[in-house]
């Protein structure tokens, strides 16, 4: 049985089944899932999770990434803050 990912930073909770994808909902989970391929991408796997709970950002208000999504910012506007503070190239922005 393949489960679904939920529109959250954490990944593993399900979407319930009997929650319908809205194109809202969508877009925000395919947002969420490109933020994390990112992340992974630069920062490994393992780490890019304990990097989003731990690192501080002040960019998001004193905030971790995982504390910004809590508070409901924006995937992108999380990723611009990410993108800076790890001084990544342009094309990644």
């Amino acid at each position: 049985m393949r489960r679904r990912l939920a529109a959250s930073p954490h990944v593993g909770d399900p979407i319930p089944p009997t929650a319908r994808l809205t194109p809202t909902v969508h877009n925000v989970w395919v947002r969420m899932t490109e933020f994390w391929a990112r992340m992974e991408r630069h920062l490994g796997a393992a780490y890019a999770r304990t990097w989003a709970r731990e690192h501080v950002l002040l960019e998001l208000d004193d905030r971790t990434v995982v504390q910004a999504f809590d508070a409901g910012e924006d995937a992108k506007t999380v990723w611009r803050a990410v993108w800076r503070t790890l001084q990544l190239p342009a094309s990644e922005r």
